[in-house]
């Protein structure tokens, strides 16, 4: 009889097969999977066998999952990230017959010749563990098909580089990722002790997100919950969509709340209680609001409002200043990797997205003067 039963949970079993078919969800836009920790990590349940000897738990690990390194197993443990009947042990814990031990392992960075390019980088902060970025649209996070230069990992290898800074893979651990022409706030841990313990922050959602969207329609109740799985759409396989009733995909549960309403589109901010990939993005189409301008999920055409040539005419110069799904990623908050700190960083909305407001607010109050006259 084995000495263990390696159960791979059937949750876990998506998370690797996301992170090997990202490429799939690339399109003409050269879209990338969103959210937020989405297949960065890789979650494990052993069942120790009954007849085990005692052992420690890093030797046990070590000698039972020849993908994983000691140093890996180690650091997991140094990060809180291996349970035993669901409490948290160190690496120096015995293994005894019949436990049940839980481990989130950070996936080691994809191979890929990253050579240095100067890249323009938002670094809103920066210490020996983390680095802050305000993303810009258009950039990649990664490459990935399509994309194998000018990637916001290339910009990092640069920075690096140029700072003499002596980071163990040159280009930064990525421990989430947003899209290419979402904008925003993502952390990138700089060595793989910071990447273990935010992958396990991730996991249990503890992290802060939110993000601003601009959506068409208007909305009876100031806030609200979406609720429905999400996973590869079947008819097309560059998109995410939901299955309400559980048959496919994973959980997936966003909160928004109304910041302001213009009618025809609404200003919501968005509250991640699961990330997952294009999430906000799907939930908001699922629910028949679809980001204003997003390609990818019917929001480029006009959903809403009048028929008048002019207003189609103030629509087409909106999509022209803001040629993008209008999502941006305002806040993020974490517990530092090794200070134990909370910290929160915020960032205001792009110039686009911005811009595309204040056209908004002019036309609702030229519509409500003439109403009123």
């Amino acid at each position: 009889m084995s000495d263990i039963q390696d159960e791979i949970l059937e949750d876990d079993i998506i998370e690797n097969e996301i992170v090997e078919d990202d490429s799939e969800l690339l399109d003409n836009h050269n879209e990338v999977p969103e959210e937020d920790g989405e297949g960065m990590f890789e979650h494990m349940r052993i069942t120790v066998d009954g007849g085990q000897d005692t052992v420690r738990i890093d030797t046990f690990l070590t000698s039972r999952i020849s993908s994983i390194s000691r140093n890996r197993i180690q650091n997991a443990a140094k990060a809180g990230n291996i349970l035993v009947n669901g409490e948290v042990v160190k690496q120096n814990y015995k293994v005894k017959p019949n436990d049940v031990i839980s481990i989130v392992f950070s996936y080691p960075p994809r191979e890929a010749d990253i050579k240095p390019q100067e890249i323009p980088l938002n670094i809103v902060y920066e210490d020996n563990d983390v680095i802050i970025i305000n993303k810009q649209a258009g950039l990649v996070v990664h490459p990935a098909h399509g994309n194998f230069e000018g990637t916001l990992l290339h910009g990092l290898a640069y920075h690096f580089e140029q700072t003499h800074q002596n980071i163990e893979n040159r280009i930064g651990y990525l421990v989430h990722r947003i899209d290419k022409d979402t904008t925003g706030l993502m952390i990138v841990a700089k060595n793989e002790t910071s990447q273990t313990i935010l992958a396990k922050q991730f996991f249990e959602h503890s992290i802060h997100r939110r993000y601003n969207a601009l959506v068409w329609g208007d909305f009876d109740d100031d806030e609200g919950t979406i609720t429905g799985n999400i996973g590869r759409s079947p008819n097309n396989r560059r998109r995410m969509a939901v299955f309400p009733f559980g048959e496919s995909g994973k959980e997936a549960v966003t909160h928004w709340k109304v910041l302001e309403r213009f009618g025809y589109v609404t200003l919501n901010e968005y509250r991640l209680e699961t990330g997952r990939t294009h999430q906000i993005r799907v939930h908001s189409q699922y629910i028949g609001h679809p980001l204003f301008n997003d390609a990818l999920y019917g929001g480029d055409i006009i959903l809403k409002g009048t028929t008048f040539s002019k207003y189609k005419q103030f629509i087409d110069n909106c999509f022209k200043i803001l040629p993008r799904h209008a999502l941006h990623a305002k806040e993020l908050g974490f517990v530092h990797p090794t200070t134990g700190k909370e910290m929160l960083f915020k960032s205001e909305l792009p110039d686009d997205m911005a811009q595309v407001l204040d056209k908004w607010r002019t036309y609702m109050k030229a519509r409500n003067l003439v109403e009123e006259n």
